[in-house]
């Protein structure tokens, strides 16, 4: 049984990630050192956003290399909200939100490190 989930990220620059993701989806830290960082998004959720530094010892030598084949899913109560937000913190938007065909309004952003995100939330 899955005790704990959550997310790394290897940042070449774990100050812009944390200001980059705590500006656009208002999450909180939950833990914080020079080398690593836990956000969480407010309220009782069990996600957690881990940001590690890069070239740290304990960052296996695969995961240094710039992100690929992966994209997370932030799902949010309001993406133009969101929108808004990337535009005031200068995020690269790749594609500003648009409704898909499958019930949901989604927009991409690409984070400090080039990872791209995929923020969405249900068309009512």
């Amino acid at each position: 049984m899955v005790q704990r989930f959550f997310f790394n990220i290897a940042s070449r620059d774990i100050d812009a990630s944390k200001a980059f993701y705590m500006g656009l989806l208002s999450m909180r830290v939950h833990f914080d050192s020079d080398w690593f960082v836990i956000l969480k998004p407010e309220g009782d959720t069990p996600f957690e956003l881990g940001i590690i530094d890069r070239d740290h010892e304990i960052v296996p030598s695969a995961a240094k290399q710039p992100p690929q084949g992966v994209y997370p899913t932030f799902v949010v109560d309001d993406v133009e909200e969101t929108h808004v937000r990337a535009m005031k913190i200068g995020a690269q938007i790749i594609e500003p939100p648009r409704k898909m065909f499958y019930g949901q309004l989604r927009m991409l952003v690409r984070d400090p490190d080039g990872l791209v995100i995929d923020v969405s939330s249900v068309i009512s």
